[in-house]
């Protein structure tokens, strides 16, 4: 065979020739095979993430004989074989399971040896290559290390999670290390599961994401238990430009004001009777000038004295807010919901998902000061649709996390609530009862007229239904989720549309058991004079709801929106106890460490 510039090649050379390119593909497919299990932005260290191969299709089989990299913080370590190697669990946060990794002592020595790596809490990165397991064994693979890579060491005798079961109370006293356990870490998979799903559910539904102000000016829900937004409490310890009066110098400065001002009366009155005199006109001039002289100074001591604290006050004695940060009164958000109806009055169908506050001096397994909210606001929407929406969305997250939190779930079932996959699954596939309040109201007080049950809170028509009477419904009654709607408008924020009766508003909550209310909502009032007469009849003053009443002036469209405190539907779908451990660091009365 002759090649373009005349050279002859042999068949035995071209063979030789395929044999290398076939090589050299196969090492490329191999290569870049290694490189797809590189978890991203790890590509310096080669690390490969444990999910991409204890959750892959075979379990990590399909990657037997592969030199992979795995990095993390050991659960547990224990030395085997006399001290010639150690089994170390090592987890990496990206799935619930550990991946075994076993270390031979000689593998070890360039670390310090086994005892450096058994350690619970000690990071590892270490190289190795997937090994089948035998069967029986927990999991499919293991990693038989052939390098120790990197070592954070821990102190056995300092680190203050012990192997034992810890109590949620003493892990919010370490909330910098408890991500590192099964429990929190799990939560931690599931909030962020559910996270993605709430952006999932409405993106995919066409809703536009709107970040809504942390902090505002309004109160949305009238409570006024608000966080305050200041600067003045920074000039408390400033030293003033004049110092304060005592109240013995203040009085003595407003009794030479009142004398001044009586020599003026007479200097003028002599200056009057003889106009030709000039001394006399000079007089009155020179006390005149004293008096505004004694006046200034007198006024400024007066200020000094209302700022006495640092604090400036206004002449009637309250808080100068002209002189804060922001001119006016400002607070930390309850709610966006006002400042998502004004978007969704403009673009039809909006959501917020942000953080929110109340200053509330309370300190239940229900409550937190800061907390995240979900609140869609929907155009052209009446309460039937804001009741579907809101049965959709919860049923979309349950299945969501079925299908994507498996591993976590299992334990959370095994170790926390028995029922909390059966209660996920049953709300996913299961359509809400709708109960009207008075119904709902009517059911309690049959069940307290028999004996069945005696609540802590008495029931009639026209309470806010406690967590007690809630759970009775949906665990007891129904057994399922219920959403109850047509509430007493007294008990109802003033943005809730008036019904007909004028007696009720068109308000729902949807109840689920363990939790009780997990979403509140309403069709809004878009009548411009209802509105206002609610917004009097709250006692709030119009002025702070200039734009939303503009809403109803320039093109009013029927709307309704719900919001879903997001602590709520994680303390639903893990069945915890308390509110505190399914948020990263949570803040409660006398609470607001790290």
């Amino acid at each position: 065979m002759a090649t373009a510039n005349g050279a002859s090649v042999t068949a035995e050379e071209v063979e030789a020739l395929r044999k290398q390119l076939e090589e050299l593909q196969t090492s490329l497919k191999k290569k870049e095979a290694e490189l797809e299990l590189v978890a991203p932005y790890s590509r310096s260290y080669g690390r490969t993430m444990v999910k991409s191969v204890l959750e892959n299709e075979s379990e990590g089989l399909s990657l037997v004989g592969k030199t992979i990299r795995v990095g993390g913080w050991v659960k547990t370590g224990r030395e085997a074989g006399a001290g010639a190697f150690a089994f170390l669990e090592v987890n990496d946060g990206s799935c619930f399971q550990n991946i075994q990794v076993m270390v031979d002592k000689e593998v070890a020595e360039e670390v310090g040896g086994l005892k450096q790596l058994t350690p619970t809490s000690t990071c590892v990165l270490i190289e190795g290559v997937l090994a089948q397991t035998p069967p029986g064994t927990k999991q499919k693979v293991e990693l038989k290390a052939t390098k120790v890579v990197h070592v954070g060491g821990t102190d056995p005798a300092e680190y203050p999670l012990a192997k034992k079961k810890q109590s949620m109370e003493f892990l919010r006293e370490k909330a910098h290390l408890r991500p590192r356990t099964n429990t929190i870490g799990a939560v931690a998979r599931i909030r962020n599961a559910l996270a993605y799903a709430t952006h999932k559910f409405f993106q995919d539904r066409g809703f536009l994401y709107v970040h809504t102000p942390i902090i505002t000016a309004s109160d949305c829900e009238g409570a006024g238990e608000m966080f305050q937004v200041t600067t003045l409490l920074s000039k408390v310890d400033e030293v003033p430009e004049v110092a304060p009066p005592s109240p013995e110098e203040l009085q003595a400065l407003q009794d030479q004001v009142a004398a001044q001002g009586a020599a003026v009366k007479e200097a003028k009155a002599a200056a009057a009777a003889n106009k030709e005199d000039k001394a006399a006109a000079a007089a009155s001039k020179e006390a005149v000038a004293q008096l505004l002289k004694l006046k200034e100074q007198l006024a400024k001591a007066e200020e000094a004295a209302r700022n006495a604290g640092g604090i400036p006050k206004t002449a009637d004695g309250k808080v100068d807010y002209t002189k804060d940060f922001f001119s006016k009164p400002a607070y930390l958000t309850v709610s966006g919901q006002l400042n998502g109806e004004y978007y969704a009055c403009g673009l039809s169908n909006i959501y917020t998902f942000g953080p929110t506050f109340r200053a509330e001096n309370s300190h239940t397994a229900r409550h937190l000061a800061e907390f995240w909210m979900i609140e869609p606001e929907m155009a052209f929407c009446n309460l039937d649709d804001d009741m579907q929406c809101a049965e959709d969305y919860v049923r979309f997250c349950c299945k969501f996390l079925l299908d994507s939190c498996r591993p976590d779930l299992e334990f959370i079932a095994k170790m926390i609530d028995k029922t909390a996959i059966e209660r996920l699954e049953q709300v996913a596939n299961s359509s809400f009862k709708r109960v009207s309040y008075t119904e709902a109201i009517e059911i309690l007080e049959g069940v307290v007229a028999s004996g069945k049950k005696q609540f802590e809170f008495p029931v009639s028509w026209g309470i806010d239904l406690q967590s007690e009477h809630e759970r009775y419904l949906t665990e007891e009654v129904f057994k399922q989720p219920i959403i109850v709607y047509n509430y007493p408008k007294d008990i109802k924020a003033f943005y809730m549309r008036l019904n007909d009766d004028n007696k009720t508003v068109a308000a729902m909550d949807v109840l689920v058991p363990k939790v009780g209310e997990l979403v509140g909502g309403s069709q809004r009032e878009d009548r411009l004079d209802v509105l206002t007469r609610r917004i009097t009849e709250s006692g709030m003053p119009l002025e702070a709801y200039a734009g939303y009443l503009d809403l109803r002036k320039y093109g009013t469209v029927p709307h309704a929106g719900f919001g879903l405190g997001f602590e709520r539907l994680i303390l639903f779908a893990t069945g915890l106890d308390n509110i505190r451990d399914v948020i990263p660091f949570p803040r409660w009365p006398g609470n607001a460490a790290y």
